[in-house]
C-alpha cells in the first residue's frame, strides 16, 4: 500500500479526521481526539483542508477532490449517488433506493450510507428517514442535525 497522510481539521462541530494518499482523499470522519499528525503534506490533503474551512465558512457547496474509496459495486453505486444531492437538501433512504433503480433496497442504501469513508464531502448526512427524523449518523445524531440546519440556513 502506498503511504498516507492524515490531517485534522477542527470544525464547529467536532475534529474531522482527513486521510488521504499523494493524490486522492481516502477517508474523512468525525473523531473524539487528535492524534500524531502526518509531515509534510501532499497538494491534495491541503486543498482538502481548504475546502473544509471553505465549506464550514459556508461559501463552498460542492467539494471538488480526487476521491479513492473501496466498496462493493452497490456501495460504490449509493455514494456516488449521495454527492447528486444538492447542498441544503434531503432526500429519504427510499428516495436514495430509487434514485439508483432499486426501490426495495432501502435498508442496504442505508447500510451503504452508514459505511460512507468520506463523510462531509461525499454527503451522507443529507439522508433521512421517510417520516422525516433524522437517522442513524457515525458522527452522531446531533452532528447530522447541526449540518443539515447549517446547510439550510447557509446563503451562497
Amino acid at each position: 500500500m502506498s503511504e498516507v497522510f492524515i490531517e485534522y481539521f477542527k470544525s464547529p462541530i467536532g475534529y474531522i479526521e482527513v486521510v488521504s494518499s499523494y493524490t486522492r482523499i481516502l477517508k474523512s470522519n468525525f473523531v473524539r481526539y487528535k492524534k500524531a499528525l502526518s509531515k509534510n503534506l501532499p497538494p491534495i490533503m491541503k486543498e482538502a483542508v481548504e475546502q473544509l474551512d471553505s465549506y464550514f465558512d459556508g461559501k463552498l457547496q460542492v467539494f471538488n477532490l480526487d476521491l479513492d474509496f473501496l466498496g462493493t459495486n452497490f456501495q460504490l453505486k449509493v455514494w456516488n449517488e449521495l454527492q447528486k444531492i444538492p447542498f441544503g437538501h434531503t432526500i429519504t433512504y427510499t428516495e436514495l433506493a430509487e434514485r439508483i433503480g432499486n426501490k426495495n433496497a432501502i435498508r442496504a442504501v442505508g447500510n451503504a450510507n452508514a459505511k460512507n469513508p468520506i463523510s462531509i464531502i461525499i454527503p451522507c448526512h443529507r439522508v433521512i428517514g421517510s417520516d422525516g427524523k433524522l437517522r442513524g449518523y457515525g458522527g452522531g445524531i446531533e452532528k447530522k442535525k447541526w449540518l443539515i440546519d447549517f446547510e439550510s440556513q447557509s446563503e451562497i
